[in-house]
């Protein structure tokens, strides 16, 4: 860019409609990091956020132009990390943060197919346990408490998710071995899906088909729903009771949550969501997140600067492993990862540029979502034996570097924690109604 340091202000303003440059330039500013480390991005991105933060107005382009030289998608781990955040907070200056997203999840479903769809997701199960981890532990859960249940020989699940299914098959493939044919229970699976587009209607319409015809390979009697909750409306607004009368009043309910609790914004939504699954008086509930402090409790909000560093810090942390763990799972060249991490780009727009009000993206700690389940009037359900043997035999299918971290031990939460080179990642629990005083 050229002219003075003055005439360079004149576009940059301390609001969020600044007009920042997305170009690069020859100029270099002198930064307090090691630009030769092996994790020279998260310094560097967290410096950039303070200056925006601050409105130093001069560090924070001169900053930006540093790092839109080094940043690459295509890269390693510090250089997508690189290229994601600073995606994220140019369109945060420029107040484009919604517009940027949108047109991001709009490209991303104009691609979107079934078959990449399903491809994705099982190459993820086969070369990681981010996602089979969580699936493990929630089918074992469900599969022991309808084992202990004698009221009943109909399971019905609500399926509060974005696992396209894929958790399922294990899951009616362990009940047809479990029973002789005439004791084979009927299950339902209701699962809501958070529309954006007709391609992902019809990819759960495709989806519902196969899991019916594996479920009549397996001789088991199966009903899959699938319900299109519109995007942008919270997940609280749903509709509970009437989703569980289709399932049957007679059946055991289980509702299932991975990857889902964090879509309604944080606060009251959360706890009003709860609060309902707890009047449907489920049999078990499965709780799947992942593991990051990305939302603010109440008092927290007073300082807008200060409550966005925190979550952009802890994004990187988060984002740093995720992305760590992608690269060392899958092959350079891979489509799928490609596919990941796109995904995973996507949400640092939601987390960085984006009001907090409507994020889908503010993960929280097992820690709290604990407390919230407990406040909800659940206790939590610990696994059984053969549930965290099962756990340990998957992880010793992947390559070094996961492993096992109790609940207790991170935070005081429940459940049982997946963790990528002791950094813990995933958090999985199972709850039950608590007895009413």
């Amino acid at each position: 860019m050229d002219g003075s340091e003055e005439e360079e202000d004149d576009d940059f303003h301390c609001s969020s409609s600044s007009h920042l440059p997305a170009s690069s330039s020859n100029r270099h500013l002198d930064v307090d990091v090691d630009l030769s480390s092996s994790s020279w991005a998260p310094p560097l991105l967290l410096q950039c956020a303070r200056a925006m933060t601050s409105c130093d107005v001069r560090r924070a382009r001169r900053l930006m132009w540093t790092l839109n030289e080094l940043a690459s998608p295509y890269g390693d781990v510090d250089q997508k990390l690189a290229a994601f955040f600073l995606q994220a907070l140019f369109a945060r200056a420029t107040s484009s943060g919604p517009l940027t997203l949108r047109a991001l999840t709009d490209a991303a479903h104009r691609n979107r197919s079934f078959d990449s769809t399903r491809r994705t997701a099982l190459r993820f199960q086969e070369l990681s346990p981010w996602s089979s981890f969580g699936h493990v532990a929630a089918n074992a859960a469900i599969l022991d408490a309808f084992s202990s249940s004698s009221s009943t020989s109909s399971l019905h699940i609500l399926d509060l998710s974005n696992t396209f299914c894929t958790q399922w098959p294990t899951l009616l493939e362990a009940l047809a071995m479990r029973t002789s044919d005439a004791d084979t229970p009927r299950v339902s699976i209701t699962t809501v899906v958070v529309s954006a587009s007709s391609v992902q209607e019809e990819v759960m319409r495709e989806i519902g088909r196969r899991m019916e015809r594996f479920a009549r390979l397996m001789g088991v009697p199966f009903r899959f729903d699938a319900v299109h909750h519109p995007a942008g409306r919270d997940l609280s607004d749903l509709d509970l009771d009437r989703l569980v009368s289709e399932g049957g009043s007679s059946a055991a309910l289980a509702v299932n949550c991975v990857n889902s609790l964090r879509r309604p914004a944080a606060g009251h939504h959360r706890d009003a969501l709860l609060a309902a699954f707890r009047r449907l008086n489920p049999l078990i509930v499965t709780v799947v997140e992942e593991e990051a402090e990305l939302s603010m409790p109440k008092g927290e909000e007073e300082k807008e600067g200060d409550a966005f560093l925190k979550v952009f810090r802890e994004s990187l942390e988060f984002f740093s492993t995720y992305l760590e763990s992608l690269e060392e799972s899958f092959p350079r060249t891979s489509e799928e990862r490609l596919a990941l991490e796109r995904e995973a780009a996507r949400a640092v727009v939601d987390l960085v540029a984006c009001p907090a009000a409507e994020s889908a993206e503010r993960r929280d700690t097992g820690a709290r979502w604990s407390r919230r389940m407990r406040t909800a009037g659940f206790e939590p359900v610990e696994y059984s034996d053969d549930a965290t043997d099962d756990l340990r035999a998957l992880l010793r299918r992947y390559r070094e570097g996961w492993s096992m971290r109790a609940g207790s031990v991170v935070g005081g939460a429940a459940g049982t924690f997946l963790a990528w080179r002791e950094k813990p990642s995933v958090w999985a629990s199972a709850w039950k109604p608590a007895m009413r005083n």
